[in-house]
């Protein structure tokens, strides 16, 4: 039986792959963050974002490019990819909102819902359930939410200052936005020509009550590549979930 929600599940995607990762230098210095690979996988994080969006049901996705385009350019058009792929390069910096705005008007389907990825983000959930809550809510623009760990031991203390116990890395008691993303059809038109969408856009959805926040299930994988020691974790973590 077909799930009622099932039409409303998008097919098409963006990935903003544009970013310089600074911080992941030296890895970054040939190639722009979503190509660089996962240790021990063979795969730059793209592959790994590509292959799961295609698992999710996505058949097109467009990926923004910018920071040594050539080099992501080159590598989707020699990988055997599982879904039709095309990229859009900002000619000029237009700022995370005007990228998405650019990058979404090359969609295939530009009246129907789609999903947004950060092309740094690895991770693994489902986004129909992501879609469908989405389109429960009736909402504009839903983010998904995860509960980081913190880097560093928390140490818990008692109403004297006395330390009773020892953390190591707790999970973080705020949700943060996990760079994964459903948009309803008009909120391309939403977005600013150039700028940030999250100090207009979405605060500006938040007061009408239309932007909505689907938490990452307990148990999903979910890690952002910033750093060589998120690479490092990501890899030992991999090793661990044995795929």
């Amino acid at each position: 039986m077909t799930h009622p929600n099932a039409a409303s599940r998008p097919t098409q995607a963006v990935v903003l792959a544009g970013g310089q990762g600074s911080r992941l230098r030296p890895y970054t210095d040939d190639r722009p963050k979503p190509m660089v690979e996962i240790p021990g996988t063979g795969t730059p994080i793209i592959g790994h974002q590509l292959a799961w969006l295609a698992e999710e049901g996505v058949t097109d996705v467009v990926v923004s490019c910018g920071h040594l385009a050539e080099v992501l350019q080159k590598w989707l058009d020699s990988a055997d990819l599982p879904l039709s792929v095309r990229t859009v390069v900002e000619t000029e910096p237009l700022g995370r909102g005007g990228g998405l705005k650019y990058a979404a008007a090359h969609l295939p389907h530009p009246d129907r819902p789609w999903y947004a990825t950060n092309g740094d983000i690895w991770t693994r959930f489902s986004l129909r359930d992501m879609a469908d809550f989405h389109t429960e809510r009736d909402a504009v623009a839903t983010l998904a939410l995860a509960r980081p760990r913190i880097p560093w031991g928390a140490v818990r203390t008692d109403g004297f200052g006395h330390i009773t116990d020892f953390i190591e890395a707790p999970p973080s008691t705020f949700e943060i936005n996990a760079g994964v993303y459903v948009f309803s059809p008009e909120f391309a038109g939403m977005l600013p020509e150039r700028g940030d969408h999250e100090r207009t856009t979405f605060p500006r959805l938040a007061r009408e009550r239309k932007l909505a926040g689907f938490t990452i299930p307990q148990g999903s994988y979910w890690r952002a590549i910033d750093t060589a020691k998120d690479l490092t974790e990501a890899a030992k973590e991999l090793a661990g979930l044995g795929r």
